[in-house]
């Protein structure tokens, strides 16, 4: 599987702060993943962020996150108040730039670690519930940037958790049909720029591991001698697919079947059901 990070701070932050300054960083995990399924996380890796642009900027390489220079460079000298980093392991589709995450439509941008179980068996389906008008967007061959673009096609820029439920709920549905005994796995995150949502879920109810940090004022009080907590907004929020580190009170793990919303003074931790798929959307039975 893979890791990832989604940063809010508010305040723009140098991303190596969070990539590399951590015991336990992303990069460090890229070697060297605890809570993984594999402990090496090495078929490439992106970063995307926010800055005064329309759009995020998004890096992306097949390169191995800890051997790749220029992220280190990149890392040292853009500022963010919110952004995300995904470092891959590759179980189905090629190690190429268009099947690394995080994937960008707009203003959005999306991640996943999991997968769509048998994606050979219901991809078809999946694609052509795909909004016509999107699917030319569609570059890769990730499982995670189909299920972005069935996200899009449900709504994400109007409602995310609604348009994420509606999009795994059609990945069962279709999964199902084709007798697929648990079709979906995975945490998600996505973003507008503003606020951030991340999702931990799967069919079988054992989700991937996800962990967001604590308050920040009881962390200051805990660690005064953290820099880092000191550069950041009292709302701050890091959500990650195991701990950079060991502090203890720093990390807390999202519940099984859960979501997470942050930024904007919007900060609530919700329970997840996935949804049906509109009616509109049809699901073929197998042949």
């Amino acid at each position: 599987m893979c890791r990832w990070l989604a940063a809010y701070t508010e305040v723009p932050i140098l991303l190596e702060r969070a990539l590399y300054a951590p015991a336990h960083s992303l990069i460090d995990q890229s070697l060297h993943s605890k809570l993984g399924a594999e402990a090496t996380n090495g078929d490439g890796f992106g970063v995307g962020w926010y800055d005064d642009q329309p759009s995020p900027g998004v890096f992306r390489s097949i390169e191995p996150a800890w051997n790749d220079q220029n992220l280190r460079e990149l890392a040292a000298h853009v500022r963010s108040g919110l952004f995300f980093a995904h470092i891959r392991a590759a179980i189905g589709s090629a190690v190429q730039q268009t099947n690394c995450h995080p994937f960008r439509h707009g203003r959005w941008l999306f991640m996943h670690n999991g997968f769509i179980a048998d994606l050979d068996r219901v991809r078809r389906d999946l694609v052509l519930a795909v909004d016509e008008s999107l699917y030319p967007a569609i570059t890769g061959q990730a499982d995670t940037e189909l299920l972005f673009y069935l996200a899009l096609t449900f709504g994400l820029e109007d409602d995310p958790p609604d348009a994420v439920a509606r999009a795994i709920g059609l990945v069962e549905a279709v999964g199902q049909k084709n007798g697929v005994k648990y079709p979906f796995q995975g945490t998600v995150a996505t973003t507008d720029g503003e606020r951030m949502w991340a999702f931990r879920y799967s069919s079988e109810g054992k989700s991937r591991s996800l962990f967001f940090t604590g308050h920040v004022p009881t962390l200051r009080k805990l660690y005064p001698e953290r820099e880092i907590f000191e550069e950041v907004s009292d709302d701050a929020r890091i959500i990650v697919s195991e701990p950079m580190g060991d502090l203890p009170g720093a990390w807390n793990e999202v519940p099984e079947s859960s979501y997470g919303v942050v930024g904007q003074g919007d900060d609530q931790l919700r329970t997840f059901m996935v949804k049906p798929p509109a009616r509109s959307v049809a699901v073929s039975a197998p042949a």
